[in-house]
């Protein structure tokens, strides 16, 4: 949804993250001292520029040591922008596409056609929904079946009409209801997996918020993969780690530290390419400068691909993929170090 441009002082006063109350308390002491200003004719200016020296100089800093539990939560901010978010602030002429001509419409995943700069597109993005009511339509972002079935069928489209895809990520995971089990979501994601690694046509992925498990990668195999600022992407999410490793998910912090799971750990390990930097104190603050940014790097990816042929188009995917992870042997590992 379209936000306005209070949007920064909205997200410091409505809802402060645990690790931000000094940050909402010095928000909170300006906006008190602007309206004694405006209301009482006293200038307060000196006060007020040096209460926003010290607010920005503490924005900074906290943004920049992070732990990845905090970042965990940057991400789940209830203002963060959604996937609806970045269609109506960077699609163009979006025409929705609904349905996997199977069983129904997944409110979860967003598809269809638009223009995003100057690049013709087929979008697909993941979506929370922002209030209870659209949540509860959109299971909170977990992809049923039928949701990664619509999105494999539009790929084939934009396929057919030689349109490259543009996938943004943001999920707690695939759904894990009985309904969904009934219907073969682990089939469905597994299919997509397969039909992405040889579908003929550029695919360019971004995690916009959180990427977990396989309701995730369901839609994330693609030539370029990002990811923003304070994104994470991971194999299991740090309270389903918490629970298997410890069974207890108070643990979560330290799980999330163990599974590296931030953009500066993704990259580092080869699992992504770009990291689409944020908005000072994230992309709640300024939705339109993240949404901005995360244009400017799709266009930047769609017209490298586009130079490119089909088979080496394919080739580059193939061995991006074939290159992630890193074993090492037990006796590599065991080995004492040479003095």
């Amino acid at each position: 949804m379209a936000r306005n441009n209070n949007q920064s002082r909205d997200s410091d006063t409505e809802y402060a993250l645990p690790f931000e109350q000094e940050i909402a308390g010095l928000y909170r002491q300006i906006g008190g001292l602007e309206q004694a200003q405006a209301g009482g004719g006293r200038d307060y200016s000196a006060e007020i520029r040096q209460l926003r020296t010290q607010y920005v100089s503490l924005l900074t800093k906290t943004y920049e040591n992070l732990t990845a539990w905090e970042t965990v939560q940057v991400s789940r901010h209830p203002q963060r922008p959604l996937g609806g978010d970045y269609i109506e602030r960077i699609v163009k002429h979006f025409v929705e596409l609904h349905g996997d001509r199977r069983f129904g419409d997944d409110r979860a995943i967003r598809c269809g056609f638009g223009r995003i700069g100057t690049e013709k597109a087929m979008l697909i993005a993941q979506h929370k929904g922002r209030d209870t009511k659209e949540r509860l339509e959109c299971n909170f972002g977990m992809c049923h079946p039928e949701g990664y079935r619509k999105a494999l069928r539009v790929m084939k489209m934009a396929r057919k009409f030689q349109l490259p895809v543009v996938c943004l990520l943001d999920t707690p995971g695939a759904s894990p209801g009985i309904g969904a089990e009934e219907r073969g979501v682990a089939e469905a994601i597994a299919v997509n997996m397969l039909e992405m690694s040889r579908l003929a046509t550029p695919i360019v992925v971004v995690v916009i918020g959180e990427g977990a498990s396989g309701g995730a990668i369901g839609i994330g195999v693609g030539d370029r993969i990002a990811m923003m600022q304070y994104a994470w992407y991971s194999v299991i999410s740090p309270e389903g780690c918490a629970a298997i490793l410890w069974r207890t998910g108070e643990k979560a912090p330290e799980a999330a530290e163990a599974l590296q799971l931030t953009a500066k750990n993704m990259l580092a390990h080869d699992l992504i390419d770009n990291i689409i930097p944020e908005p000072l104190g994230g992309a709640h603050r300024d939705p339109t400068e993240a949404a901005n940014n995360v244009e400017r790097h799709i266009v930047r990816a769609l017209r490298e691909l586009k130079g490119l042929s089909t088979d080496r188009l394919l080739e580059q995917r193939y061995i991006r993929w074939r290159r992630m992870g890193k074993v090492l042997h037990t006796d590599q590992v065991l080995q004492p170090a040479k003095q």
